[in-house]
């Protein structure tokens, strides 16, 4: 794990400040990196790091010098920065960020907002021919809407979450999204709640921009990304590679076949081993993301005589809605804590959810739960450990868990 604690703004300090002053501002002073290079932004609140990873593995397969952003990131802030499928080097992103503290001091930029300005200056600097920008929080005011020139925008599914920032509807969290569409792009969407189609469809009539809905693709197409609402997000991703023909590309679909079914996105639905045994981890964080994780588990073996949960949910989520979609009666929760973030304990999820009290049990880390189950017939299907990309990220950086 790289340690650039000294010069990435400390989260508890310059955390969530949502404007676009200070970037517009500091891209001004840089002379605006990359302005010229066109951008498909992806938004939305569940698959817009796997609609990221179909659009990167399809470019990259195509040939083309591509530029991507996304966030979080599991182990390494280099994760964040990517050329042609490619981490930049932890030394060039230590100098690029040493090279920027000057100008991070004067302007007091968030530490996504200090990446994603780095990005820029790689993206030049490596003269891509494209860039795929992940929103990391709503969209209005998100550091990626600063880029000028965002012709293509792909719309992940958009349901509640971060609703201290974006609103406590899904009316209000859509407005907040969708508010980055620039006028005359091209948006791409799944199937969405009636009250986000209805947004997205008045936005898009605002800024003349030309909507397409898109249904999941079929069994033909192979996807390197486990799961049934992948279909979904590899269709965001098929429309958006087809309407850069507007740009000028025009991508051969047996490319676009190589790449979606070669695509990785590590932390969701992966098989990984902890010693000889197998686990399952998933960045299900709030409630539509258990809701599409609830679903996956019609698809597993013996999941019907019950799942053993393994779960790590910060504080500020909605666990109380997590839990009940995803826990049937028959099932096993674990309640772990988010490594150094405030996290529900058993105890607080039973005063809301007291009929819960036989099924959770509680531990002071993975490994300890881990090695419980262990002692006895390993379950089947193999336990499940969701709720936090950043205990998934924990888990890879101390090597608990190995990826098959």
């Amino acid at each position: 794990m790289d340690d650039l604690s000294d010069l990435i703004p400390r989260f508890d300090l310059r955390g969530m400040d949502l404007q676009l002053d200070r970037m517009h501002a500091a891209l001004h002073e840089l002379d605006h990196p990359c302005r010229t290079i066109p951008a498909i932004q992806v938004l939305g609140t569940n698959g817009k790091g796997s609609i990221v990873s179909f659009l990167e593995s399809a470019l990259c397969a195509a040939g083309l010098r591509c530029g991507v952003t996304t966030s979080p990131h599991l182990v390494s802030w280099c994760e964040r920065i990517r050329i042609k499928g490619k981490p930049i080097a932890v030394e060039t992103l230590r100098t690029q960020l040493q090279a920027l503290q000057a100008l991070n001091e004067r302007h007091r930029l968030t530490p996504f907002e200090l990446l994603v300005t780095t990005a820029f200056l790689e993206f030049q600097r490596h003269a891509c021919d494209l860039l795929v920008l992940e929103v990391g929080l709503g969209g209005r005011l998100d550091a990626t809407t600063a880029h000028p020139y965002r012709p293509v925008v792909a719309v992940a599914s958009i349901g509640l979450d971060h609703c201290e920032h974006l609103g406590n509807s899904l009316t209000a969290i859509a407005t907040e999204k969708a508010a980055a569409i620039p006028p005359q792009a091209t948006v791409i969407s799944c199937v969405q709640a009636p009250e986000v189609r209805d947004v997205l469809k008045t936005t898009c009539r605002t800024q003349q921009a030309t909507l397409h809905w898109v249904k999941p693709l079929d069994s033909n197409w192979q996807l390197g990304l486990p799961g049934a609402i992948q279909r979904s997000n590899a269709a965001v991703a098929l429309d958006a590679l087809r309407a850069l023909s507007g740009l000028g590309w025009t991508l051969p679909e047996a490319m676009i076949q190589k790449g979606f079914a070669t695509a990785h996105w590590p932390g969701r639905l992966q098989t990984v081993h902890w010693g000889d045994q197998k686990l399952r981890l998933d960045g299900a964080h709030n409630p539509p993301a258990a809701v599409q994780l609830a679903e996956e588990r019609n698809q597993w073996i013996d999941a019907s005589n019950g799942v053993v949960w393994i779960l790590a949910i910060q504080a500020h989520k909605d666990a109380v809605a997590m839990l009940q979609t995803l826990l049937l009666p028959q099932d096993q929760a674990w309640i772990i804590p988010v490594p150094s973030h405030k996290s529900w304990s058993r105890s607080a999820l039973l005063q809301e959810l007291p009929q819960l009290d036989h099924q959770l049990q509680e531990a002071d880390g993975l490994e300890t739960v881990l090695n419980q189950l262990s002692s006895n017939e390993w379950p089947t299907p193999v336990p499940i450990v969701a709720g936090s990309l950043y205990l998934i990220g924990d888990l890879f950086a101390r090597g608990v868990v190995t990826a098959e």
